[in-house]
């Protein structure tokens, strides 16, 4: 399934796409974290990118589209991918509906995700991501907990960092740009037929499960459950000796069946001619008695 998720910062498309990854099995390709991974290595992509990250801007789309390019090339992205926070304004939507073409991969679905301007900028500020594997958290709605507390990376619990772009001093700007450029999105697809809008204020679970009603993926609902493969091999076994069982109950019973229809072919069938002299000649030894 080849998805994109549409919202303002804050709506809580990484949240979801976390969602979509652990049920679907496939990539979440986030642009704000290609970004900053590029930025963290110290590459020459990350060092233009991180003055326009840092003021609230919008990196160049040379920049972006030839990242979601190469990263939509990869195995894993094959069987489909969920675009997070792409594409962000009109050139880069029709730049990827001809990447898209040419790699004859279109899209299935385009989900907008609707929040009040005030919840945005209050989700916005409690907004964490751990410093070792990039996962990303919210103090208010989605905070650490069980298996999820700790780091899949160091094993210990996660290291939370606020991003430099979600403190609030660059959130009015951030959501400025975004009515300004992304807003215009919701036309575009809507006029190509993609378009779903879903309510995404409230707990973590209806909201989901408005995001599996949109996209008709009943198996959002239930993750999958990985089969280990010693259980699989074992399972073999067992079901070659249960359809064996079941082969030889069925021969049973039609040779039982077989039986009683020629026992019962037998009692119906009419006398022959031999069989009627030897009826006479008994009638007539008794008259004769």
């Amino acid at each position: 399934m080849r998805i994109v998720l549409l919202g303002a910062p804050g709506s809580g498309k990484g949240t979801q796409s976390q969602r979509l990854v652990e049920r679907l099995g496939i990539p979440q390709i986030s642009t704000g974290d290609l970004l900053r991974a590029a930025v963290a290595r110290g590459s020459e992509l990350g060092l233009q990118a991180k003055e326009a990250m840092d003021a609230g801007r919008l990196v160049e789309d040379s920049l972006v589209l030839g990242m979601i390019a190469e990263r939509l090339r990869e195995p894993d992205a094959r069987r489909g991918f969920i675009l997070d926070g792409f594409p962000r304004n009109l050139a880069q939507a029709h730049a990827l509906e001809r990447l898209l073409e040419s790699l004859r991969q279109p899209l299935d679905a385009v989900v907008q995700l609707e929040v009040d301007s005030r919840e945005l900028v209050r989700r916005i500020s409690g907004r964490r991501s751990c410093a070792d594997c990039g996962r990303v958290f919210n103090l208010l709605t989605s905070p650490p907990a069980g298996a999820g507390a700790v780091c899949p990376k160091t094993g210990s619990p996660h290291r939370l960092v606020q991003r430099p772009d979600d403190n609030e001093a660059t959130v009015t700007e951030r959501l400025r740009v975004y009515d300004e450029k992304t807003r215009p999105l919701i036309e575009f697809y809507r006029a190509r037929g993609l378009l779903q809008v879903i309510d995404a204020e409230g707990a973590l679970d209806e909201v989901t499960r408005r995001l599996a009603q949109a996209l008709h993926a009943p198996a959002l609902r239930t993750p999958r459950r990985p089969v280990r493969r010693g259980a699989r091999a074992k399972a073999k076994p067992a079901r070659k000796k249960q359809a064996k069982r079941k082969s030889a109950t069925r021969t049973v019973r039609a040779r039982s069946a077989a039986k009683r229809s020629r026992a019962r072919r037998t009692a119906a069938a009419p006398r022959g001619k031999s069989s009627a002299r030897a009826a006479s000649r008994s009638r007539g030894t008794r008259r004769r008695r």
